[in-house]
């Protein structure tokens, strides 16, 4: 347990992830409250609140604090009057069991993700949340170099697995109504921390210069590295608790393990800015547009 702030920090994971304890998110935080929190997220990169028991307008006033916020999502529905609340549902054939940084495939994916637990499954139905700086650190240096010079193109135009009801092609074809196709730098410098960490994740699908067989390759190489064990925590949902966690520096994964059980969380996602490499040079579109109708302009 770590004490000095004005509330407690137990850490939930060797590598990464904290349970944050006696903040009460429903009303006005102070200022300096807020950016203990802010530095404990990146510190610890995942934070979970539990008991919150938020509504739509207290997470949206809560991840506001981070800074401006996104729409839901570049293609898919938001909330019925929350334009900037995803629903992510857990109805099978639309569950999303990859590894991902969410919205990599636009130039300024977001910074920040909050999600918030309304209905879960009595078992299963976990979200795991791995440290991408912590696997960029496990790499051995051969690695490290060959990670240092590379650029993946990201893309939610892919090929996904045959959707096995007309609900999830659906939702495949509002997911692919608009095209994006990205260059990000593969070792991304975290813009607040200076930390480099691998910035790939499901999303990620080719190597720029590189075959498809060999981008497959070398990204599976390193994808490895973020998914190790020790680089991950697992989140045991509860209603009414809310998970954070740095979008910049970290992937995660929801496991399809509940069967037709309901599990419904609602997303609200933060503005961030535009990737850059150890070189300092920046994410540009290949395909598409900036998605503006999504997120703020990068400052």
């Amino acid at each position: 347990m770590t004490t000095g702030t004005a509330f407690d920090i137990r850490r939930i994971g060797g590598h990464i992830g904290a349970e944050i304890l006696g903040v009460d998110l429903s009303g006005e935080l102070d200022p300096a409250v807020f950016a203990e929190i802010n530095a404990a997220l990146l510190e610890h990169k995942a934070l979970v609140f539990r008991d919150q028991n938020l509504d739509d307008a207290a997470q949206l006033r809560f991840a506001s604090l981070f800074g401006e916020l996104t729409t839901a999502h570049p293609t898919v529905p938001a909330v019925d009057g929350q334009p900037n609340i995803l629903p992510v549902d857990g109805e099978e054939g639309i569950r999303s069991n990859q590894w991902h940084t969410d919205v990599t495939f636009v130039r300024t994916p977001p910074k920040v993700t909050t999600l918030r637990s309304i209905v879960v499954p009595p078992y299963g139905g976990n979200t795991l949340i791995a440290n991408a700086a912590a696997a960029y650190r496990d790499l051995p240096e051969p690695l490290r170099e060959l990670a240092d010079r590379l650029w993946a193109v990201h893309t939610n135009d892919y090929d996904y697995a045959e959707p096995k009801t007309e609900k999830a092609a659906e939702h495949r074809r509002q997911f692919v109504s608009r095209k994006y196709r990205t260059a990000h730098p593969v070792v991304r410098v975290h813009p607040e921390t200076g930390e480099r960490g691998l910035f790939i994740g499901g999303f990620a699908q080719s190597i720029a210069g590189l075959s498809n067989s060999e981008s497959r390759d070398i990204l599976r190489l390193l994808q490895a590295y973020v998914t190790r064990p020790e680089n991950i925590v697992r989140v045991v949902w509860s209603p009414g608790d809310l998970v954070v966690f740095d979008n910049r520096i970290t992937q995660h994964y929801a496991p399809d393990d509940y069967g037709d059980l309901p599990r419904r969380l609602h997303r609200v996602t933060v503005a961030g800015d535009v990737p850059a490499g150890i070189d300092g040079r920046q994410s540009h579109v290949v395909e598409g547009d900036d998605a503006a109708h999504y997120t703020p302009a990068a400052v």
